[in-house]
């Protein structure tokens, strides 16, 4: 589970860049919450802080309990990240670049082996498994950045943007995984500000509109909290009746 209370934080030599101001939300295990806010509303910021990368300005967040800050390298072996930036190394294979991330969390030999196989044979990264990173498109390079954020078997999971540069086959694909993923307990944060993903794969929605929430709820309860019709309105109409948080 992950609880955020309050979290806060500012960029800039005077902090006048508020990416997140007070952020509060829960996202309970078995359940694929989503982040859904036009871009520059605080999403990425929010996941870098709850994956120990970023230290909040004000307020905490934890996951399984565990405070980011205090107790950032467990944090670290309970989450799986899928970041903005997939970051594989183009000199490795796929199989390389999925290893390495197994043995930095203490995998080793044939369950290592196994785990990869399996992602592998999941992902429909067959044809790519043994080829050097450099020159994938950016579909196969999510692909491998998922697998290599899975490789351990996370308790929690964080994806930023997952379905960025996936083609429908492997959309649907990915979609799959996640419901697998949810249907073993597992907690999934999902980043995005595409409606047909939010809405086909969370169970509860939080929208951000600069760095606040502006609403909470599953996407039926969005629609009629906004008296629209569509989750696409809903937003549309939510975001614009929350400026008034954000300034």
């Amino acid at each position: 589970m992950i609880v955020v209370d309050h979290v806060a934080k500012a960029f800039g030599k005077r902090g006048e860049v508020k990416a997140v101001a007070g952020v509060s939300f829960n996202a309970p295990d078995g359940e694929i919450t989503g982040l859904l806010g036009p871009n520059g509303a605080g999403k990425t910021t929010l996941l870098r802080i709850l994956a120990t990368l970023l230290a909040p300005d004000a307020g905490s967040a934890a996951v399984d309990g565990l405070d980011v800050i205090r107790d950032r390298v467990a944090v670290r072996r309970r989450i799986g990240v899928l970041s903005d930036a997939r970051g594989l190394y183009p000199r490795l294979t796929a199989r390389e670049n999925i290893r390495y991330y197994g043995a930095l969390h203490g995998l080793a030999g044939t369950l290592l082996a196994r785990r990869i196989d399996e992602l592998i044979e999941v992902l429909g990264i067959d044809a790519i498994a043994d080829r050097r990173a450099q020159g994938f498109s950016q579909g196969e390079r999510m692909k491998v950045a998922i697998a290599r954020a899975l490789v351990h078997d996370p308790r929690v999971i964080l994806l930023d943007e997952p379905t960025n540069g996936l083609d429908i086959m492997s959309t649907r694909a990915l979609r799959d995984l996640l419901r697998a993923l949810r249907a073993e307990g597992k907690c999934l944060l999902f980043s995005s500000h595409v409606m047909q993903e939010v809405s086909a794969l969370c169970d509860r929605i939080v929208i951000l509109g600069r760095g606040r929430v502006v609403a909470t709820g599953t996407a039926a309860e969005l629609v009629a909290q906004s008296g629209q019709t569509t989750l696409e309105d809903a937003f549309v109409h939510l975001l614009g009746s929350g400026e008034g948080l954000a300034a």
